[in-house]
């Protein structure tokens, strides 16, 4: 029996996320079993250049000395204990001393119990009840947001998900990424009742779709307007794109900020952060409640300490110097291959789109997910790990270095002749 077989037996679909199982692009995972710098391996031995990089969550590179050193140290003190440390102190800290629109900083354990306190937060601040999101942007499971997502959900092909009513979803709204007139009229109609907006500032979860010049701006202005709490998800930019984020990088001041993956150097942490007077909403001080008992981890803690301290504004060059690198040489692949393709590029983030432009949700379901799979298999065949589904984004990370990326055009060049 095979391992696939072996976990199909014991867990639902063979894998504990969905977007794992491959249903996007056919086929069975792999499975891995050990990680070092760029590469994975799984438990044939075989070795894949990843630009999944734990979706996101590992940045320095996997097995990082840094990294496991500080968890081992950290676990040689004791698991975890149910009391206060310093570890969640020196992480907070750390936060806001890099994100100038975060007073204070409640961790969590994943981005979901993050986007699911950040929506409870917001209600109870503003007294109000309804929140916008943006079709094509996830924010995690949660209940009231599994509306009009991307990422898995989209991979999947479901308009959102059995178990959840409609009473559940009747305060949420969900309009089109980059559509400001679409907000605006959600305004004109719901004004006095919408709590909050939550947006991805770079959508990276129905591929990679940055935003319009003006969008965030104008989503900025007329949350300001309305009384409203502008919420940034940055589970996947937080730390990833820039030292604080995409907020940093665009110059925009959200009220709110969901962090998760890279904040936890690759462990389950996330975390949410904010204006001291929102924040104290939160119980003790306040009466909007969140619990946890692994919140703030000490391994966790360490991790996102250690990883952190070394992100300095010349590692956010190096990732930017590498996702030109892999964008542009990925782009030239598919020119000389005669394949209509879009690659995308944010920063540190790079997407891959057959097919014409993408701005929304909508035009990223237009895109040819079938040539995506047909690439993806071409490039895993000559041991190039991308995203399992076309409405993912890819990674560098700082283990990656020029001449690897060389060596993944060559067998991006060697794949597209095939398509």
């Amino acid at each position: 029996m095979s391992l696939f077989e072996r976990a199909e037996a014991r867990i639902p679909g063979g894998v504990n996320s969905p977007v794992r199982a491959f249903g996007s692009v056919g086929g069975q995972p792999f499975f891995t079993a050990r990680a070092r710098g760029a590469y994975l391996y799984d438990t044939d031995n075989k070795r894949y250049t990843d630009y999944v990089q734990s979706w996101g969550a590992v940045i320095l590179g996997h097995a990082h000395p840094a990294a496991v050193d500080a968890i081992q140290q950290a676990a040689s003190l004791g698991t975890s204990y149910g009391t206060p440390t310093e570890g969640e102190v020196e992480l907070a800290e750390l936060i806001c001393g890099r994100v100038r629109s975060i007073e204070k900083v409640r961790l969590v354990s994943s981005g979901t119990e993050a986007a699911m306190t950040a929506v409870r937060l917001a209600r109870g601040a503003t007294g109000r009840s309804k929140v916008i999101k943006l079709a094509g942007c996830y924010h995690g499971h949660l209940d009231s947001l599994l509306v009009a997502a991307g990422s898995g959900l989209a991979t999947l092909g479901l308009p959102g998900s059995a178990g959840i009513t409609e009473g559940t979803v009747a305060d949420t709204i969900a309009c089109p990424y980059n559509d400001v007139l679409a907000i605006e009229e959600a305004f004109a109609l719901h004004g006095s009742d919408i709590a909050a907006l939550l947006v991805e500032p770079i959508a990276a979860n129905m591929g990679l779709v940055p935003p319009q010049d003006g969008y965030l701006e104008a989503l900025r202005a007329i949350c300001s307007r309305h009384g409203a709490l502008l919420i940034f998800d940055e589970v996947i930019t937080g730390f990833r794109v820039a030292r604080a984020g995409a907020q940093g990088l665009f110059g925009i001041v959200p009220d709110l900020t969901i962090f998760g993956k890279v904040v936890g150097g690759g462990l389950p942490l996330a975390g949410l952060g904010g204006r001291a007077d929102i924040m104290d909403h939160l119980a003790p001080l306040g009466s909007v409640y969140q619990a946890g008992t692994l919140s703030g981890n000490p391994l966790a803690t360490a991790a996102g300490i250690a990883t952190l301290k070394l992100l300095d504004d010349s590692a956010y060059e190096r990732l930017v110097d590498l996702a030109t690198h892999l964008a542009e040489g990925l782009s030239d692949v598919f020119v000389n291959a005669g394949v209509q393709a879009n690659v995308t590029r944010s920063a540190t983030l790079v997407g891959v789109f057959f097919g014409g432009a993408v701005s929304d949700y909508e035009s990223a379901k237009q895109a040819d997910h079938a040539r995506y799979a047909k690439f993806f298999h071409g490039l895993l065949e000559r041991g190039v790990f991308f995203a399992p589904s076309g409405y993912e984004t890819l990674f560098c990370g700082l283990a990656h270095t020029h001449e690897v990326i060389e060596e993944t055009i060559a067998a991006a060049a060697a794949t597209a002749a095939n398509l």
